[in-house]
């Protein structure tokens, strides 16, 4: 809306809509002067190729240094390190959604009286869908979905930002900007993975419910596409090796390399005995904590180890190489 103004605003009103910005810490409402002229200072900022690919979200363009993170490396070890830490988000995350019921009337459209319903059709959302896509709007304002490594489930319906925009290093081909599989990643939580972490039945949690599915997707989502990172790692480590694949749009010879057996065999397993562990309850919380492997398969567990690792390895590292795929057929444009 802003951008429609014909009427350009001073340099120094840019600086003083950014400043009440920051100071409010985009907690006004849509309608106040400052959140709003910090919105129209964004929009003159952009480039059009960015607002066309943004789809109106603000690209990164404030001066300085590029703010790190310890998941926006490539560096190998750090890469490791950011894949290790998504697995605790994940198992920890199944755990908690596990404590209840499947609660069905969640995941079905109008079973709930939720205020949101689809443009197009007119037809109420489901309640997960509702508070999925609020949780959005609510993060997308302050800047979650500018991070490279955060994926929206509804991009295409994320608000113009309320804080002024950060710049991150570029790391990436351009067009891993493009890669969202999201889609999938829906699919695959609500057909595959939640069948088998709850118990069928209605406990009458629908928000709690809602909560922890929303908590276990955005770990999946960030999980899987974290595989442009280590995509662009492998790259950068034999560049020779994969130039001619990807100029040749070889897809299984430049799978093969990607796919290390020995590798994803040693994260399965750790996944399955990291569920082992965390699924327990720790009694003796003073102690020294030691438990052998024949402790563990005979302590009872929140969480099956082994759907958690069936889910690893016949789901999440399947897509995550999709994603690298995906990428690396797109390197040397």
């Amino acid at each position: 809306r802003g951008a429609q103004h014909s009427t350009p605003m001073s340099a120094a009103c840019r600086k003083g809509s950014a400043r009440s910005c920051a100071r409010i810490g985009g907690l006004g409402s849509a309608t106040s002067h400052p959140a709003a002229s910090c919105r129209r200072w964004q929009a003159r900022r952009a480039s059009p190729r960015e607002a066309g690919v943004a789809r109106g979200r603000c690209a990164a363009v404030l001066k300085g240094n590029p703010v790190g993170s310890p998941s926006l490396s490539l560096d190998l070890d750090k890469v490791r390190d950011a894949l290790i830490r998504m697995e605790d988000s994940i198992i920890f995350a199944i755990i908690e959604r596990s404590q209840f019921l499947r609660n069905d009337k969640v995941y079905e459209p109008g079973a709930i009286p939720v205020p949101g319903y689809n443009l197009k059709s007119g037809d109420q959302q489901s309640m997960v869908e509702y508070i999925l896509r609020q949780t959005e709007q609510m993060h997308g304002m302050i800047r979650r979905y500018t991070s490279p490594d955060e994926h929206a489930f509804f991009p295409e319906d994320l608000p113009s930002l309320v804080l002024p925009p950060i710049e991150y290093p570029s790391l990436l081909h351009p067009h891993a900007e493009g890669i969202n599989i999201n889609d999938q990643v829906r699919a695959l939580y609500f057909e595959e993975l939640l069948p088998r972490i709850c118990e069928e039945g209605d406990d009458g949690n629908y928000g709690s419910s809602a909560l922890c599915d929303i908590t276990l997707l955005q770990a999946l989502s960030k999980r899987i596409h974290y595989g442009k990172y280590v995509a662009e790692s492998k790259y950068k480590a034999s560049p020779d090796t994969y130039d001619p694949l990807i100029r040749a749009k070889d897809e299984a010879g430049i799978m093969n390399l990607l796919t290390v057996e020995s590798v994803e065999r040693r994260v399965v397993r750790r996944v399955r005995n990291k569920a082992c562990v965390f699924g327990q309850d720790i009694q003796d919380v003073m102690g020294t904590i030691s438990l052998t492997q024949e402790d563990i398969e005979q302590a009872e567990s929140k969480v099956e180890p082994e759907k958690v690792a069936k889910l690893y390895n016949d789901w999440i590292m399947p897509l995550n190489k999709q994603v690298q795929l995906e990428y690396l057929l797109h390197r040397l444009d």
